[in-house]
This record gives structure tokens, sequence and C-alpha cells, in this order.
């Protein structure tokens, strides 16, 4: 928007002035001049008149060129410049059949069950529904946590054509399905349906809603379009018509409804911009209803050209109710009766269960978990991908980047937006993280590609496609209304100068592996390949970015940037940008820093790098360069010279630390000598240059890395502290901090508990994991030992979340180490997902 307006503004000014043709004619008139007895003072005035004129003439012109000229020079600023090469999204396989078979889907996350197409102004669908809480009516629409659904979420998702979803809200159970079909009638994108089953337990409670259920199917039309209701009357049986309309993507359109039982459809129409605040929308008009007349329906009125339409479905339960979307309805054909019937009824319920056996059938192709597991971890498998593909989603918007020089993200006044984008991506979480984030998504897309490829491919090429000029990709989108009302206004200014692990790396690094061997169809291989080689300057720049801004003071050294050097509140200042948020690192902040971990992903980077010249014979020097890169970063006396502590075992960060650092309460005076509290950092002892002691997931990165040679006893020293129970080791997997550590447990603000310093985390554990499989496999005098270390360890992953899945009804974003139960974000369908892979014993290359 602002590099728009700059652009426009330069181009009106962009006519050229000669200043010559612009000089007025500064000698006086000749002839008249003469007569000088009659007009000799006036000759004075007009003299300096002139004069004055000429002066105020080109002080003007200078005041115009000042004005123009900044336009002229201003460029758009470098942070919000796109990358200059064509983008990944343009590629020919992204394009044409596989476009337009993506072009629908369950695609917002944040919502229990949400429609769109991949367009940046669509026409949306979605459901809601009325429950009771603490006494009161409520609506059910957007995942909250506080909603306290004792279980929601895709139990099957094929992430293109269908999915399907059981909901359960106190005493009732919602099932809702997802179906695409795609006929030779129909308009772009095709059609879908979605089928709800709504079912109850014995109530306890009201007796209303124990007999009855109110459900609200809503369209919406993001561009404005007027929406059309279906008639006077919205009497299924006589006429399943509940609107049309037309859009320029897909044509002309309707929506029907079908149901063999016993519904009574209400409606209201309602033209607004603000389809994020639709819930609120629907409360009030049902709550003005209820105050009028005393009943709880929608009042079949309806705003002049509404581009939102809202239908209450409300019977007896148990009922069944299908909603049919048709596109390409423009001339009158014989066959639309027909087209509905195919996706209500009976046909529907064939087609369902038909996916149905072909997402168990592609579950079992993909990670081959017969005869190696038992039925409750299969179970629990399979909603581990289909969560995680049902959480795919498109979102369309400017993120908010900081302004170079004032990079507080609290600070909303000195940012500026990126470029208006689109993104494809999974979500970590649809009621606490519904949108992007960077690092996240390069675990998500271990399973992806896993399941398709080509979904992984247009998923990573949208990411990539964010990258600016500088080679930076803001970590974590959020995108249009929708994701903006799910985030705190302090935290939505992303920071230029702070990175994000690049795991994206870690699925290309499979892709370029299973290249070499062979692992892919013929057009799998191709469309890779394409991939990769189009990939390639943006990963190039994207590696330049890290190694020039994220780079030590030492040669082969790096700190993550952008922790808080001047707090006063923090216990240890925390490294949001390493994914591992409150980890301990050094004390106090400072270039002197290197993070170990950093220096392992920068590892990845670079053999990945290296890996793909290779496949592609790129000129010798930049295969070269990564070459000598990964040789470096894999030297393993330079490691152990710059992380290795021989009295602890392990490697550590170094920096400027004190160990003697502890949180206080200080009285402070505000206002009217008005007297409060507040807990601050108080720093015993100075600091100083030294690793960092504190034992964690970090402290394995070189194992991780696979550094470490099979043979060397530093080997068998991470295999002891991993399995220390004193230390790391739990028998529900292992903890993110130490236990001897002096942060272990410990809150870092008033208010912020503890995170990474000792709950178990799903990816971590998934990347030793992987280590430890790879070392038993590998010939070396503690392959036996890793061996035994790996099967307990996985045993202990793998029954502590499927315990927990079965149990409560959810994955969850972390596990307490004492007890194993889930804790953090509920229906967090991200990383813990990873669960799948462990089972499958499918690993990173």
């Amino acid at each position: 928007m602002a590099g728009a307006g700059r652009r426009s503004a330069r181009s009106r000014a962009s006519s050229s002035r000669d200043e010559d043709d612009a000089k007025p004619n500064l000698r006086p008139p000749r002839g008249r001049g003469r007569n000088h007895t009659s007009i000799g003072t006036f000759n004075v005035d007009l003299r300096v008149l002139l004069g004055l004129s000429v002066i105020a003439f080109f002080a003007i012109l200078f005041l115009i060129y000042n004005l123009i000229n900044p336009i002229e020079q201003a460029q758009t600023p470098r942070v919000v410049t796109p990358f200059p090469a064509p983008k990944l999204m343009d590629l020919p396989q992204f394009q044409g059949e596989h476009k337009e078979s993506l072009y629908w889907g369950t695609y917002r996350p944040n919502v229990y069950l949400g429609i769109r197409a991949r367009t940046p102004r669509s026409l949306i669908a979605g459901l809601m529904w009325i429950s009771i809480k603490d006494g009161r009516y409520v609506m059910r629409h957007v995942c909250q946590d506080s909603d306290e659904l004792s279980k929601y979420g895709w139990e099957q998702h094929d992430g293109r054509n269908f999915g399907h979803q059981v909901i359960v809200d106190q005493d009732m159970i919602l099932a809702t399905s997802f179906l695409k079909s795609k006929g030779e009638d129909s308009g772009y994108g095709g059609d879908w349906a979605v089928r709800i089953d709504v079912q109850n337990h014995k109530s306890k409670g009201n007796e209303e809603l124990s007999t009855s259920a109110h459900l609200f199917f809503y369209l919406a039309d993001e561009d404005g379009n007027a929406l059309n209701i279906g008639g006077d009357t919205l009497g299924i049986h006589e006429n399943s018509l509940l609107a049309s309309g037309s859009r320029m993507d897909i044509g002309s359109w309707q929506l029907h409804l079908k149901s063999l039982d016993d519904l009574e459809v209400h409606y209201a129409g309602f033209k607004t911009p603000h389809i994020h605040n639709l819930s609120n929308l629907v409360q009030e008009n049902l709550g003005l209803q209820v105050r009028k007349f005393g009943r709880l329906q929608l009042p079949d009125t309806s705003d002049d050209s509404p581009n939102i339409l809202v239908f209450q479905i409300s019977a007896r339960t148990p009922f069944r109710t299908d909603v049919a979307f048709i596109s390409g309805t423009g001339l009158e054909s014989p066959r639309l009766e027909e087209r509905v019937g195919s996706l209500t009824g009976t046909p529907l319920t064939s087609q369902l269960k038909e996916k149905q056996r072909e997402f168990d059938t592609k579950f079992g192709k993909s990670f081959n978990l017969v005869d190696k597991l038992d039925s409750e971890s299969i179970v629990a498998g399979k909603a581990a991908i289909g969560n995680l593909l049902g959480g795919i989603g498109y979102f369309f918007g400017q993120s908010k980047i900081a302004i170079s020089g004032n990079m507080n993200p609290g600070n909303h006044d000195d940012s500026i937006l990126y470029w208006p984008a689109e993104l494809y991506t999974a979500v970590p979480s649809r009621p606490f993280f519904p949108r992007g984030f960077l690092w996240d998504e390069g675990f998500h897309q271990l399973l992806v590609w896993r399941w398709d490829i080509h979904i992984s491919l247009d998923i990573i090429g949208h990411w990539l496609d964010l990258m600016n000029i500088d080679g930076w990709i803001p970590r974590e989108q959020i995108l249009g209304a929708e994701a903006l009302s799910k985030v705190p206004s302090d935290y939505v200014v992303q920071i230029p100068t702070n990175g994000n692990p690049p795991a994206l790396l870690l699925a290309l690094n499979d892709l370029v592996h299973g290249l070499k061997k062979n692992k892919f169809t013929a057009a799998e291989s191709d469309a890779i390949s394409s991939f990769l080689e189009r990939a390639f300057v943006r990963l190039e720049a994207w590696f330049q970015w890290f190694n020039t801004t994220q780079s030590g003071k030492e040669v082969g050294s790096y700190y993550w940037h952008g922790r808080d050097h001047t707090t006063t509140r923090e216990l240890n200042p925390k490294t949001l940008t390493s994914g591992l948020d409150d980890y301990p690192r050094a004390s106090h902040p400072s270039e002197d820093e290197r993070h170990v971990d950093l220096r392992c992903w920068m590892l990845l980077a670079a053999d990945c790098m290296h890996s793909i010249a290779e496949l592609f014979e790129k000129e010798n020097k930049s295969g070269k360069e990564y070459g000598n890169t990964v040789k470096l970063l894999s030297d393993f006396e330079i490691l152990n010279q710059m992380h290795y502590d021989d009295a602890y075992g392990t490697y550590l960060d170094f920096g400027n630390h004190t160990e003697k650092v502890r949180l206080v309460w200080k009285e402070t005076t505000v206002g009217h000598n008005y007297a409060t509290r507040e807990l601050v950092r108080e720093v015993l002892e100075s600091p100083k240059l030294r690793l960092v002691p504190h034992i964690g997931p970090v402290s394995l990165f070189p194992f991780i890395a696979r550094i470490i040679p099979a043979d060397s006893r530093i080997l068998e020293k991470q295999l002891d502290l991993i399995s220390n129970r004193s230390i790391l080791w739990t028998k529900f997997g292992l903890r993110s901090l130490a236990k001897t550590s002096s942060l272990y447990m410990k809150y870092n603000t008033e208010h912020d508990a503890p995170y990474w310093r000792g709950p178990i985390w799903m990816n971590m554990n998934y990347m030793i994991l992987s280590s430890l499989h790879h070392y038993s496999r590998v010939d070396g005098p503690y392959r036996e030992k890793t061996r035994t270390i790996y099967e307990d360890l996985r045993g202990n992953l793998i029954r502590n979340v499927v315990q927990n899945y079965h149990k409560n009804g959810f994955f969850r974003e972390q596990y307490d180490q004492r007890n194993g139960k889930g804790k953090g974000a509920r229906v967090f369908n991200g990383w813990t997902s990873l669960v799948l892979l462990i089972m499958a014993e499918a690993y990173p290359s």
C-alpha cells in the first residue's frame, strides 16, 4: 500500500521541466522606457517587484524540486522489497489442474468448520451452533479453548477432497464431513458438500437442548458481492435452494439444503465488510429476537444486497442434514437437480464411505504401521495426520514489519506493511495458533511430504515466495482480519533482524536424498527437481542472510540475534528467535555469544545447499563454498574447542554469564505517592565470558547433527545424559531442560511460566530419537547401548501421547515431565503429530 502510493506519486512527478523555458524575460520594454519624467518612481517599484518575482519564482521551483525529488529518489524500503527472482508459485506444476484441484478446502482452521477458496477475496462458508454454558446460551464458531469442548478435530482428512471431524460439546455430538466433486458441468474448482450429523447423549442439563439443536450455516462473500435468498419460504422438502449468486472466479452458483428429517429453517441477511465478527453479529440478532418476541430464531429478513447469509437449521435430535454447493449454474441445466442429488443423501453416504476407505489405504501405504503397533496407536496416528492436513489454511494480507532503528515490537507507529501476499500453510494449533509459523512448518512438512508431495511443495513454495530482497522471511505470518483477530497487538509486528530456525530444510533435505536414491515416481521426481532448481537462488539468499546477520565474532560461530540486553524483569532474557523461547542462554546477552544449536542449523543448511548444488551440477564455486562450510561446521575438533565442556560431558552455549541472578520483589512509587511492588531481576555478581552450564536439547544438537564420531567417548557421554533420570530422562519422554539446571521449572517473570524449562516437547524428542536411530545402525562400541535407549524412548513417547489422546481427545503442545499429562495448548496438531513418524520410524535423512 505505502509502496504503491510512492510509485504513483513518483510517476506523476516524472515529467521533465526545462528551466530555461521557465525563466521570465527580465529586460524592460524598449521605447516606453524612455519617458522617465512621468513614471520614474514607478520604474523603480517595477524593478523591485520584478526582482522579488524572480526570487519568489526560483524559491517556488526550489520547494517543488525538494518536494518531488525525495519521492523520485525514494525506493521501496529494502525490508519490504520482494526477492528479485521468479516466484515458485508461478511454476507450471502449480498451475492448471493442480491449482484448480486445491481451489476449495477447509482452509479456515480458526473455526470449527470453515470453507474457503484459495483466492484473496473468497466466498466463504462455515458452521455455528448454540450451546449452553453456566445457564446461558452461547454461540460456538471460532475455535476457543474457553469453549471447553470435550473433543474436536479431524479424525480423517486427505488434504484435498475429503475430511471427517467429530465434535463433542457437552451432550451434543456433531459429526461434520466435507467432500469435493468435479464434474463436467462444474464451475472452476468444482462442487462441494457438507454433511452434519447431530446426536445427543442423555442430558442432565437443559431439556430443550437435550431434544433439539440449533445450527447456523452461513455464506459470506469477502468481495461484497450480493447473495440471493433461495425463495420467500425455505421449505426444504418443496425447494432445496437456500441461496444463489455469481462470482468472477466460479461463475454462477447455488447452495442447497437436503434432509430426510423434519427441519425448521430461518435466515438473516447482512451487509458488512467485517466478516471476522460474524459470531457477534448473529448473537446480537438472536438476542434481539429473544427480547422482542421470546423466540430463539433468526428473523427471516435481510439487509439490501447482503453479502452474508446465515441459515438457522433447527430440529429435534438426532438428525442429519446435507448442504451442497453447486458451481457453474449459469445456464439452465437439466442436470442441476441430478448434481444436487449426487452430493446429498444416499449418494453422498456412498462417496464418503469410499473416501474413508481411500484414506485408510493411503495411510497404510504412507506410514506402514501394520504389525508394528496396536489399534489404539493406529487410530491416534490417523488423527495426527488428519488433524494436520485438516488444519491447512489459506491466508492473504500484509505483515507488519518494524522499521530499522526501532525494534520494539510493541511500537505500532514505527512499522511498515509488507507487500500483499498469500500463504498456504499448515498451522500449529487451531484455537491458539491458527496462522503460519516458519520453524514449525519445517516439522509439519516432514509429515506432509510423505502424504502428498505436491501439497508439500506448494506449501514450501508459498513460504519461500515471502522472502524479501535481503533473504529474510518473517517468522510469524499474521495475514488477514481473521488471523489478526487472534493475536495481541504487541505481537503483530515482525522484526527484520530476527530469524527463526530454517527447519524447512529438514523436508527439502529429505527430498534431495530421496531423489538421489530414486524413492519417487517419475512425475514426483520431475516436480521436485523443477522446484529445487527454481528455489535454489532463494535458498542461497536465505543461507546468506543467516550466515551474515547471525554470525558470531569467531569464524564458524553463530548466535541468535534479538535478545533483550536491557531487560530488568526477565530472569534470563528470552531467545524467541531460536524457537526455544525461554530456554536459558547467557545471563547477559552480548555479541560474544555462541549458540551451539544455531551452529548446527547452519551445518544442516550448508549440507542441504551442497547436496542441491551437486544434484544440479551448479557452478563449482557454489558447490565448493557450501562444501567448505560443511567441512568447517562438522569439524569435530573445532566444535569441541568452541562448545564442549569436559566437566559436564556435553556441549554448551558460550557467553557473558553468571548463575547468580534472581527475581526479587521491589517496591516502587508511582503517581501521587502510590506504592506498588514489582518483580525485578537482581544480579548478585558480575558476569564473565564462559560456557553456559544449562543442559537440554540445545546441548544435544551436535548429537542431533551427527557430528560426533560413532567411536568417540563423547558419544557415550551424550547417551549417559539422555538416559540419566536425574538429568533428562523420564518415562514419558525427555525433558526440555535438565533437572539439575539452576533454572529448571523457574518462572522467567512474574507471569511468564516455565515453557522450555522442563516440559516434554515432541519436536526435540523426535530429533534426538532420529539420531539415536542413526547411531544404533552404525558400527561402533555404543551401538547396542544406543539401540536400547532408542527403543525405550520411542516406546515411552508413543505410549504417553496415545494414552493422552484417547483419554482427553486431543494432542497437546507439550507434556508434563512429572506425570506425562498434556499441557499447554490443546488441539496442538502441529509438531506433536510427529508421533506418527515415530510410530513409522521415519526420520530425516
